[in-house]
């Protein structure tokens, strides 16, 4: 009989140590840090595991205001050059007359016209936010290149 009051308390011991081992080990095993994208919430966990590295973005730069009006050859060389140098979308290079001819006729009101309001492929202004008077500046500049 008193191998079976032994063989109780092995096994009581037993029961008793695997417990405090299950208290022990088991708040451990459980995760419990929570990520910056687990944090966003509703997220299931397929959306934050596939979510990208980085994002970028395009955007205009502002221009940089020194207060002073820009010279037609600066305003030309900055922003109006890019195509009017290369003939990039149909653009008149400056030193090609005869593609200036038909635009030198309509005179040069229609020529600032289409130069702050666009025409064909070239956006507004050439795409800047300079000023009317700027613009015009510009264009003077170019047609003094080409007559």
């Amino acid at each position: 009989m008193a191998e079976k009051h032994s063989s109780k308390g092995i096994m009581w011991a037993t029961i008793i140590v695997a417990i405090i081992l299950i208290a022990i080990i088991f708040p451990l095993s459980v995760k419990k840090t929570t990520s910056a994208a687990d944090s966003a919430g509703g997220n299931d966990e397929a959306e934050v595991r596939i979510q990208p590295v980085a994002k970028f973005e395009l955007a205009k730069a502002a221009p940089a205001t020194s207060g002073a009006p820009k010279d037609g050859a600066t305003v030309f060389n900055t922003v109006c050059g890019a195509c009017h140098n290369t003939g990039a979308a149909g653009a008149p290079k400056l030193d090609d007359k005869g593609a200036w001819a038909p635009r030198l006729a309509t005179g040069k009101e229609a020529l600032y016209k289409s130069a702050i309001g666009g025409k064909n492929a070239m956006p507004p202004k050439g795409g800047s936010s300079l000023s009317d008077e700027e613009i015009k500046g510009a264009v003077d500049y170019m047609l003094s290149k080409v007559k």
